[in-house]
């Protein structure tokens, strides 16, 4: 925490309990991180806020809560940012999947072109059953980059509105504009990228994937870890997807998949994965070996799961600053 957040906390925040102030600052890396998908732009969102807020304490007069007035000042903040920022993508947006036998020599992408993983820890639940489950949708990797597709006020308004419930009239003052204007950004939103519609999402799940299949799991990294293929390809979907950013390709498919782990991908034979989470998901810290018995960082992975199966891998490789944003060791 900067000297500037921390004197920002003391001044706007010293009447709230510390369980209040991380609730609210995880809600706020939330929102900030579906706005921007990435968790580095997000924590820079929310210091900005924080820094914000400090600076303009004495104009706030307690006419609405301190939640909205913080979401206002993000808001601008998100909206600010992706002024000058391009759109950022996943590699199901670039080119049709590719073929394992073809991936020999794979084009890549800045990293600041990516949607990127946040930790699970980053994220704020809700208490509500039903409400948790939107907010874990909303978060996935396939949502955010979806969204990207919008402008930033569409993109706002779609999260205040659809995610965190804010009412037309809360929306309309958090973007400084009439309800009326505020309702026609939330239609054409909605009309690009629908609102939520998982199955827990609509049923009100209470559990997400990675305790319900914590089975699934235990045996995929046993798999991993041991390069068993034969034991892995059992427990992809037949549609199964995987992609590797900052490589452009994807690939589509079990066969795909495993294919290219006994190909290209055998190189992380002998790796070890650590257990996280992220995007609403299960994930894990791979670690390759480094040929002297110990073992460097290579990819946060990001496993969904779907029918007790599954149903992508989401490797963010080559990325060591993700480590450290998960908490996870340098090396093993």
């Amino acid at each position: 925490m900067t000297v500037d957040q921390q004197t920002a906390v003391d001044v706007v925040f010293g009447g709230l309990e510390r369980s209040e102030y991380e609730r609210l600052t995880r809600e706020l890396t939330g929102y900030c991180y579906r706005m921007l998908g990435s968790p580095f732009d997000a924590e820079d969102a929310v210091q900005d806020t924080m820094v914000r807020a400090w600076r303009d304490h004495e104009n706030f007069e307690g006419r609405s809560s301190l939640r909205t007035w913080l979401y206002r000042i993000a808001t601008n903040v998100c909206i600010d940012m992706l002024r000058s920022r391009g759109r950022r993508v996943v590699p199901m947006d670039l080119e049709p999947p590719s073929r394992a036998d073809g991936v020999h020599s794979m084009s890549t992408l800045p990293a600041h072109e990516w949607v990127l993983p946040v930790p699970g820890s980053w994220v704020a639940d809700d208490d509500d059953p039903a409400q948790r489950a939107i907010s874990r949708e909303t978060v996935r990797l396939a949502f955010v980059a979806a969204i990207q597709c919008l402008t930033p006020r569409q993109r706002a308004v779609l999260i205040l509105r659809d995610v965190l419930q804010f009412s037309a009239a809360e929306s309309a003052q958090l973007l400084g504009t009439s309800v009326a204007s505020a309702n026609s950004a939330l239609q054409r939103a909605r009309v690009a990228v629908p609102g939520p519609a998982s199955e827990d999402a609509q049923t009100g799940g209470t559990e997400p994937e990675h305790d319900r299949d914590q089975a699934l799991l235990d045996e995929y990294v046993t798999a991993f870890e041991s390069y068993d293929m034969s034991r892995l390809t059992a427990l992809l979907r037949s549609d199964a997807i995987q992609s590797m950013p900052p490589f452009e390709m994807w690939l589509s498919g079990r066969d795909q998949v495993t294919a290219f782990m006994v190909g290209p991908g055998a190189e992380c034979r002998g790796s070890r994965l650590l257990p996280t989470s992220a995007n609403g998901c299960a994930a894990f810290a791979q670690y390759r070996s480094d040929g002297q018995g110990g073992h460097k960082p290579w990819a946060i992975q990001v496993v969904e799961t779907d029918g007790g199966l599954i149903s992508a891998l989401h490797c963010f490789v080559m990325m060591p600053e993700l480590f450290a944003v998960f908490g996870m060791p340098e090396r093993l």
